[in-house]
């Protein structure tokens, strides 16, 4: 960790907060047999309010309980996202309802199309390392879409991946395709591909399929973050340390859900809370409050030994321009800085306006700064280099010597949006800005990435999972048994 806001008193003084507001104030729990969980642990429920006020000495049991460090692998297992483990990891946004196929231009609704497409660009960029589907697909009813999207995912890239999930009907075929895709229910396990997601309703409440669906996730121990997006002044105080507070007592809440589900079941922290702008009424992605966040929220989870999440490298731009550039980079510094896990999603234009590749390939190189700025320095004798310094002498010259060809390459961050040239070579190359450059490299990996497709045995497992999920699901949706 290499930056911090708040001392460890301040942070107490939240964590004491939190479990004042879940103790005295409760959260909404709409599920009759949580309910029964909690009240079988000594909480105290109200059935008629569907209203929940857990002790502290349950909340603190519990979360000392719940698992603290995962990994989640792509169908090639060589490729993974460590979580608790001190790595950082990157991933696309797990699906925006709109599609933005040129900067600047009107969006559209995402499809299918869409999701095989963003599989495939994030598997060529080299520092997004969890592909989310980054589409939310109109065509397809809600009750299965998540079963064609995570088939679709897996069918285009192989790194982890992450989509959203619906409901504990739909997240049975989920889970078959897993299994379909290691093999057997062991494996399946073993080698989690996915993670689910938790997100409270801020203030206070949780949502009955994001509870329901963990019963069935549970069963290959599924790791769950837990984001409430609590916006200051509209869904949590108006205060920094306000939101902060009833952010933590939602993910705790949280976490104490998931352990009444499955002992141990592995959890990440989502201290993705925001402000909220009085001025255009819709949240903020990326002002100085969200640095703020990313930091502070990253000690919280910290102190309770979670792996965190934090909302950070986003922009309020709708297009990669030096807005974008700021936001995306300031924020990602400082919560990287302060040791978050992972950041995100990236990919979004705007505040959840639209998913954009201009964006996403633009973030990919903010994200390989950041992490050429964080890489561990070596310090020996060959990098010190005495000897080099005792040889070239005063007045020398280190470009020719054979400790600057054998050291440059791995010293030096090389970019590939970025523009480090001479300024006619700049203007023989067409004056290019940022945003055109980003635009010319999703052209070029969109015309050249073809990742390696799924066996055709698994291939024709999904096919077959996705064609039950949709005559389950739709029937379901109708009344039919």
């Amino acid at each position: 960790m290499f930056t911090s806001l708040l001392t460890a008193g301040q942070v107490r003084q939240i964590h004491d907060t939190s479990l004042a507001i879940l103790e005295r104030v409760g959260v909404e729990v709409p599920h009759d047999d949580m309910l029964s969980r909690f009240a079988d642990s000594g909480a105290r429920v109200d059935r008629a309010a569907k209203r929940v006020r857990i002790p502290a000495d349950l909340v603190v049991r519990l979360v000392k309980q719940a698992g603290k460090e995962f990994t989640i692998y792509g169908r090639n297992i060589e490729r993974t996202a460590r979580f608790g483990q001190g790595t950082r990891n990157y991933n696309s946004i797990a699906g925006e309802a709109y599609w933005v196929e040129e900067v600047g231009q009107n969006r559209r609704f995402a499809s299918l199309a869409d999701v095989a497409t963003a599989a495939r660009f994030a598997d060529a960029l080299p520092f997004i390392n969890v592909a989310g589907a980054m589409a939310d697909p109109h065509e397809i009813p809600v009750g299965f879409r998540c079963v064609e999207v995570l088939a679709t995912l897996l069918r285009h890239t192989d790194k982890p991946v992450h989509n959203w999930f619906h409901d504990r009907r739909s997240a049975r075929f989920l889970v078959e395709l897993m299994i379909a895709l290691r093999g057997d229910a062991a494996r399946a396990a073993q080698y989690t591909v996915c993670y689910t997601f938790l997100e409270p309703i801020s203030p206070l409440r949780f949502p009955f399929n994001g509870i329901d669906l963990l019963y069935e996730t549970s069963r290959l121990n599924l790791p769950v973050p837990i984001g409430p997006m609590a916006q200051m002044g509209l869904s949590a105080p108006a205060t920094v340390a306000g939101a902060m507070a009833q952010e933590n007592a939602e993910i705790l809440a949280g976490v104490c859900i998931t352990q009444l589900v499955r002992p141990g079941l592995p959890v990440c922290y989502g201290g993705i809370c925001h402000a909220f702008d009085m001025a255009t009424t819709q949240l903020i992605f990326s002002g100085p409050e969200q640095a703020i966040f990313g930091v502070a929220m990253t000690q919280m989870g910290k102190s309770y030994g979670f792996p965190v999440y934090v909302n950070v490298g986003l922009t309020d731009a709708k297009c990669p321009d030096a807005q974008a550039g700021l936001e995306s980079g300031v924020t990602l510094m400082l919560a990287a800085a302060a040791g978050a896990d992972i950041f995100g999603h990236m990919g979004i234009a705007g505040v959840d306006q639209a998913s954009s590749l201009d964006i996403l390939a633009l973030q990919d190189e903010v994200i390989s700064y950041v992490e050429s700025c964080l890489r561990p320095l070596d310090l020996n004798r060959e990098t010190l280099a005495l000897d080099v310094v005792e040889a070239v002498g005063p007045g020398g010259s280190y470009l020719a010597t054979d400790h600057t060809v054998e050291h440059f390459r791995k010293e030096l961050w090389f970019p590939r949006l970025c523009d480090r040239q001479y300024y006619q070579r700049w203007l023989d190359d067409g004056a290019t800005n940022a945003q055109a450059r980003a635009k010319a490299r999703k052209d070029e990996i969109l015309r050249t990435s073809h990742p390696a497709p799924l066996p055709p045995d698994i291939d024709r497992a999904f096919t077959d999972i996705v064609s039950a999920a949709r005559r389950e699901c739709i029937g379901a949706r109708q009344g039919r048994p």
